[in-house]
């Protein structure tokens, strides 16, 4: 092995070695409650945008799993969330999750709706959680110990993986919402409020999957 090669898998080791203390930091609330045995993270997407559903994640990860790279889904590339979300989906204990469509959205409000869709996620679980790790909230109506942790996504690695799941699930529906509902540019936009959609909501009108009540500003 050449001085050059040798650096370069220094660096390589070092970079690890950086990785897995970022990791180490992340898992801190699933060591603090270490005792209970399905430690399931709650987070939810699509609270803001002017179409499409509110997605929420429940992920239970094994016992010291270890996935490179797990973090915030705002914070990683659309490349980096999809490589994530098979290793969650491959790696996980139990995976659920739970949606709101617009129509129910705009009937109970946004944060029921986001609520709703959390208690979904959970339900679908095939492994009941003795824990709760929810990004800032605290779910009404769930009986299971609950610890709302604020920007819990970049402070939890099991709140990190629902937040990839539910990004990703979200973000292909927008895509497949693009081939149905064109010219809203949803694919890419991803029902954000953007100046290109906000001017395409005012040519071609709402379709079915806006959000009426969030609207309003834009459409009589």
């Amino acid at each position: 092995m050449n001085k050059k090669e040798r650096e370069r898998m220094e660096k390589q080791a070092a970079r690890l070695a950086k990785e897995r203390e970022r990791l180490e930091a992340m898992s801190v609330y699933e060591k603090q409650y270490a005792s209970c045995l399905a430690i399931c993270g709650i987070d939810e997407v699509g609270r803001g945008p002017l179409a499409g559903p509110v997605v929420a994640g429940a992920v239970i990860l094994p016992r010291d799993t270890e996935i490179l790279y797990l973090n915030d889904s705002k914070k990683l590339s659309e490349k980096k969330r999809e490589a994530l979300y098979d290793e969650i989906m491959e790696k996980a204990v139990a995976v659920g999750i739970g949606m709101a469509s617009p129509a129910r959205i705009d009937e109970i409000n946004i944060l029921q709706a986001t609520y709703e869709a959390m208690r979904m996620a959970i339900d679908k679980l095939q492994v009941r959680p003795d824990l709760l790790l929810n990004d800032a909230v605290t779910i009404p109506g769930v009986e299971i110990s609950q610890v709302p942790i604020v920007k819990g996504d970049a402070k939890s690695i099991s709140i990190a993986a629902a937040s990839i799941v539910a990004k990703v699930t979200r973000d292909r529906m927008m895509k497949e919402y693009e081939e149905i509902f064109p010219g809203y540019d949803f694919a890419s936009n991803k029902g954000y409020g953007t100046k290109a959609h906000i001017q395409a909501l005012k040519t071609l009108g709402p379709c079915v999957i806006h959000r009426r009540s969030f609207i309003g500003n834009f459409v009589k």
